[in-house]
């Protein structure tokens, strides 16, 4: 009877061991999960040499002509250049993309396109874009958020 019982001990001592790994290693992934979602919604484009982010809502183009593309759950992937002042959006849906726009900061975390007109204007925060940019008789719009 003595013989059984270190036995006993030492198989309840190894399950307590992987039991602990196995739930070492969820909480680790769960930890490395969290990190990585939360990261790109953080970001502010106004502060970052390095800006990638996706922006979802309403987005449309007209190109003047037979082109009319419009949907309310498309997507905006913006990229801030290595210029430092200039952004690409590359849009979902098959609406051309628009590349290379400057902007300029206004206040402490949004970004509004230089040569803004009463037509043409682009407003990026870390969680609004806002566009309206006509050009050779096209135009695109967005209404998204992050």
């Amino acid at each position: 009877m003595f013989g059984i019982l270190p036995y006993n001990q030492t198989l309840k001592n190894n399950i307590m061991k992987k039991a602990i790994k196995i739930l070492g290693v969820f909480m680790l992934f769960v930890f490395t999960a969290l990190s990585f979602s939360s990261c790109s919604s953080d970001d502010d484009p106004t502060n970052n040499d390095f800006f990638a982010g996706t922006y979802k809502g309403k987005i449309s183009y007209n190109d003047g002509g037979s082109t009319n593309i419009s949907t309310d759950n498309g997507s905006v992937f913006v990229t801030k250049i290595a210029s430092g002042t200039k952004y690409n959006f590359s849009f979902s849906s098959g609406i051309p993309d628009l590349n290379g726009i400057e902007f300029e900061q206004k206040g402490d975390h949004t970004l509004v396109m230089i040569g803004s007109t009463g037509t043409s204007y682009i407003r990026i925060d870390n969680n609004e874009l806002k566009i309206l940019y006509l050009k050779d008789g096209k135009t695109w719009t967005a209404n998204c958020t992050r």
